[in-house]
């Protein structure tokens, strides 16, 4: 605790400029005429589902994906975020493009308090379709990892303390690079619409 207070400004201004370059991703994105940026490599991995059996990012491979870290217990922007990603999530159904050509995947960063049980309970309450939308916990210190490493954001605290982390929705493409990070709690922008849009252009993209 000691050490999250000695470098609480530094945390505020990283988060920060973590939410602010991804208000530019999302606001300066023209869909009809540019490709977006190759950020870098998504490391794969292997995580726990909610029926206790392991996901690889390959298991997803060849689909559009949109990736979100969470804890169930957090008091105001998970839910929010996670109800945007379900209202997605049907616009995609839709479509036809859910389960098919794109993926969610939300990922836990308390396996202490985030059992199988506990996601399942939080992703009930969002009507998530567990055909696409894969909710994952694992070893925090190896999702931490993969949070700063693939996603470029980091987390901060722990299940007694309360997390500090960047409200970051990442855009996944089919050859697993991450393509933008969009900052959930720009609700002006990072609309159910803007995503749809967005993950089913980079399905589309050959």
């Amino acid at each position: 605790m000691q050490i999250i207070r000695r470098y609480k400004w530094t945390w505020l201004l990283l988060l920060l400029a973590l939410a602010m370059a991804g208000y530019l991703a999302a606001t300066t994105l023209d869909f009809g005429k540019e490709k977006l940026p190759v950020i870098g490599p998504v490391q794969n991995f292997s995580l726990q589902n909610v029926d206790g059996k392991p996901v690889t990012l390959s298991d997803t491979e060849g689909k559009a994906r949109l990736v979100y870290f969470f804890f169930t217990q957090c008091p105001d922007v998970c839910p929010i975020t996670t109800f945007t990603l379900s209202q997605t999530q049907d616009l995609l159904m839709k479509s036809g493009r859910f389960g098919k050509d794109v993926a969610f995947i939300s990922i836990s960063f308390d396996p202490e308090n985030d059992t199988p049980e506990a996601i399942r309970t939080f992703a009930d309450r969002f009507h998530a379709n567990y055909e696409g939308w894969y909710f994952l916990r694992g070893d925090q210190e190896a999702v931490r990892n993969l949070a700063a490493d693939s996603f470029k954001f980091l987390i901060a605290g722990n299940n007694k303390d309360n997390f500090t982390h960047a409200n970051l929705i990442g855009l996944v493409d089919r050859k697993n690079n991450l393509r933008a990070l969009y900052d959930a709690g720009d609700t002006d922008h990072i609309t159910p619409e803007f995503l749809a849009k967005a993950v089913t252009r980079l399905a589309d993209d050959k």
